[in-house]
Formats: structure tokens, C-alpha cells, sequence
């Protein structure tokens, strides 16, 4: 089942993300984030833009949301996904579910593309976005450094076919 995240779903969302942040190069956080940090980042987040679980059988199981991608106005138009699947719940299908309903929250809104960041090598993420479109524009090489190696990253980018004329600043999501 996916559903909006609450506040009550800091600690299963944190000890998702802890997983990759101690185990993996996919973060390049280097330090776990407590329950109050990652309670304070759904409360930023879920200010302005949504953020999903995918839930089973009473256990969140993966999450995702969008977030703006940088913060200078003329980006206002342009959004980040970040999407993480807990490491025992692969090929289930939740990153695709996720991602579809991050995507059909785009309709009627002012938003002209969705930029994934993706620490390379990451080939179920780089599946994932490729099939709904997204297209690599860039590649970044050792930009940064973790577990005693440098790290790539690539940007991979979604137009959502938008080619009218945006609103103006105040116009969000």
C-alpha cells in the first residue's frame, strides 16, 4: 500500500536511510541521522511537496518524495526525487510504484522537469528512471569521496512535456 508518510514514520524511514549512509556510497551523508533530524526533513519536505511509503503488512518498505532541486528562483520549475527502497525489499516493485505516483503528482502543476541524482555504479536506479523516460544529461567523476574511494555521479533528467508558458515565482506545486 503507498500512503503519505506521517511524522509517526521517522524511525522506520531513518533506519532505511541509515542503511545506505553506513553501508553503501548511494549517500554521500557519512554520518546516521537520528530520528529527530529525519522527523525534521518529512516536516520540511511535507510543507510544500508530498512524500510517499510503500507499506506492508504494517512495515514501511521503501519511501520517496521530491524536493526543489536547487534554491535559486529560476529553478523554481525544476524538482529532485529521492527514492529509497529498504535493502531486503528489491524487485517488489515499490521504487516503480513510487515513482509513478511522484510523477502523476506533476499533472496541472507548473513543474518542466525532474532531475534524479544517482551515485554511479547504481544500476537498479538507473533502470528504474530510464523506464519512465528519464535521460542521462551528465556525468560528474569523482565529485565525492567515501569509504576510502572517489565517487561518481550521474543526473539523469524528466521533462514532463510541458512547453507552455510557466506562472510566475509563486506558482508551485
Amino acid at each position: 500500500m503507498i500512503r503519505p508518510v506521517t511524522m509517526d514514520d521517522a524511525e522506520a524511514i531513518r533506519s532505511i536511510y541509515n542503511y545506505y549512509i553506513e553501508r553503501t556510497p548511494i549517500s554521500f551523508e557519512e554520518m546516521p541521522v537520528t530520528r529527530r533530524e529525519m522527523a525534521e526533513r518529512i516536516r520540511s519536505v511535507t510543507a510544500s511537496f508530498p512524500w510517499y511509503a510503500c507499506e506492508e503488512a504494517g512495515e514501511i518498505l521503501a519511501y520517496a518524495y521530491m524536493h526543489p532541486f536547487r534554491e535559486r528562483s529560476a529553478y523554481r520549475f525544476t524538482l529532485e526525487d529521492s527514492i529509497y527502497v529498504r535493502h531486503d525489499a528489491f524487485r517488489r516493485g515499490f521504487g516503480r510504484t513510487l515513482l509513478a505516483r511522484l510523477l502523476a503528482d506533476l499533472a496541472g502543476k507548473d513543474i518542466h522537469s525532474v532531475i534524479a541524482a544517482i551515485t554511479i555504479p547504481n544500476e537498479p536506479s538507473v533502470v528504474l528512471h530510464q523506464a519512465f523516460g528519464f535521460k542521462k544529461i551528465g556525468h560528474l567523476r569523482e565529485v565525492g569521496y567515501k569509504f576510502d574511494r572517489w565517487i561518481d555521479v550521474g543526473y539523469w533528467e524528466y521533462l514532463t512535456g510541458k512547453d507552455r508558458k510557466l506562472g510566475n515565482a509563486e506558482t508551485l506545486p
